[in-house]
């Protein structure tokens, strides 16, 4: 399609309004991605998609599109051996679980999917992996102690420890001995050791090994003697259990790996799904139906309604051309909608072809055109040098040396920007 008239027909806004109603990435990817087509097979394939969709809203007025992230780059790496961390496996068991729902959901409303139905078969449940997350992972994408029974019973160890430990320092802590050593009765970390803060005169009168110091230099980080072997302890069995969390990680990236095939497969499905049910949203947010379609030239739209202007204030508008004539002219007071109705027409026949339904009453039909010019507003380029005069001129010459017969040309203020004689032999 002619770039320059999607961006004078406003083409784009209308996309900005789909992708207000995609639930992924992937399927914003395609929302914004999306441009018209001037095969007719490919329109009325995209249209009944599209009508597919809406059939389905009709009866379930949400579609469970929640929890599915982008694992592109995750099913990249693990595919080469990778390990991947406790957040990337959540997002993979919460996309794996939101194909098992989805896929659910359309069981329940199999006789309104349609031309659906291939996606939705081609959708591959895959409880194993899914649930070895779900047992594996919590929330917040860390390993839960019972992922093995190794790490559960390390993690006890580290609980029991770091219970002796807080309980020697709040006993050092209570001690009539050191209270006047302490810059506050607290205990805190550096690195993985529990440390106590002494006022830096008493740092040689109080036993210990020195760690860390403010940045005033006021107070030192003392971990007690009495806590040393006790903080080697602690420390072993941390590194046996972050041994352990890597172990049971790694086994699962394995397993994402093995079924990383199916995993991609389901992510597109999902990404056509939510992009096809984006466009039902849009449709039913403009009230638009789905246009009786043919590439004869003809166009009979019935109550048709510019969709970037507010339902308010929009006045509907009936265009035929086509049928007894091809050229159409448009006369009419200022602010009459002219340039209203050109744009309405350009700008629906964009939407159809793109497999967008059009505000407009049933029955509706617009023509799938080879391409769509339009030279609309004010042509002025300074850049340039060009008058508006000369800018709609350039731009006229540039649409005569592309266009064919299966075409709509939108010519707004023909010959404008000139003598008015002149411009009117022109035009």
């Amino acid at each position: 399609m002619d770039s320059a008239a999607l961006r004078t027909l406003e083409y784009a806004k209308v996309i900005d309004r789909l992708v207000n109603f995609v639930a992924t990435q992937r399927g914003r990817e395609l929302a914004e991605a999306l441009q018209p087509s001037s095969d007719y097979q490919t329109v009325e394939s995209n249209l009944a998609l599209t009508e597919d969709a809406v059939r389905v809203l009709r009866h379930a007025s949400s579609i469970p599109f929640g929890g599915i992230r982008d694992l592109r780059q995750i099913l990249g790496r693990a595919r080469v051996g990778g390990g991947l961390s406790g957040e990337e496996l959540l997002a993979v068991g919460s996309t794996l679980r939101a194909v098992r729902l989805l896929k659910g959901f359309f069981v329940e409303y199999a006789e309104f999917i349609g031309g659906l139905e291939p996606w939705v078969q081609g959708l591959t449940v895959l409880r194993n992996s899914e649930f070895a997350i779900e047992r594996s992972i919590d929330d917040n994408g860390t390993v839960k102690d019972d992922a093995s029974e190794k790490l559960s019973q390390l993690r006890r160890e580290i609980r029991v420890i770091q219970g002796r430990i807080k309980d020697k320092l709040d006993s050092i802590l209570r001690s009539s001995q050191y209270k006047s050593f302490f810059q506050d009765a607290l205990y805190t970390m550096r690195g993985d050791r529990y440390v106590i803060p002494i006022k830096q005169e008493y740092r040689h009168q109080f036993p210990g090994i020195l760690h860390d110091q403010s940045a005033s230099g006021a107070t030192v980080f003392i971990e007690p003697m009495a806590l040393v072997n006790m903080n080697n302890d602690l420390k072993g069995v941390i590194s046996a259990e972050q041994v352990e969390v890597e172990k049971i990680l790694l086994a699962l990236s394995l397993q994402v790996a093995a079924a990383a095939d199916p995993i991609e497969a389901n992510c597109d499905i999902l990404a056509q799904l939510d992009f096809v049910f984006a466009k039902a949203r849009l449709a039913f947010e403009m009230h638009a139906v789905r246009p009786n379609i043919n590439v004869q030239g003809r166009v009979d739209l019935r109550q048709a309604r510019h969709p970037l202007i507010a339902s308010a204030s929009v006045v509907p508008v009936d265009i035929r051309i086509g049928n007894e004539f091809t050229t159409l002219l448009i006369t009419g007071p200022n602010t009459g909608g002219k340039t209203v109705a050109l744009k309405t027409l350009g700008l629906l026949s964009l939407m159809m072809q793109s497999g967008l339904f059009v505000p407009a009453a049933a029955d509706s039909t617009l023509a799938v055109f080879e391409d769509i010019f339009a030279d609309i507003g004010d042509e002025q380029s300074i850049e340039q040098s060009l008058s508006t005069f000369s800018g709609h001129m350039t731009n006229l010459v540039r649409i005569l040396s592309q266009v064919t017969p299966n075409c709509l040309v939108l010519i707004d203020e023909i010959g404008a920007g000139t003598d008015p004689e002149e411009g009117t032999a022109l035009a």
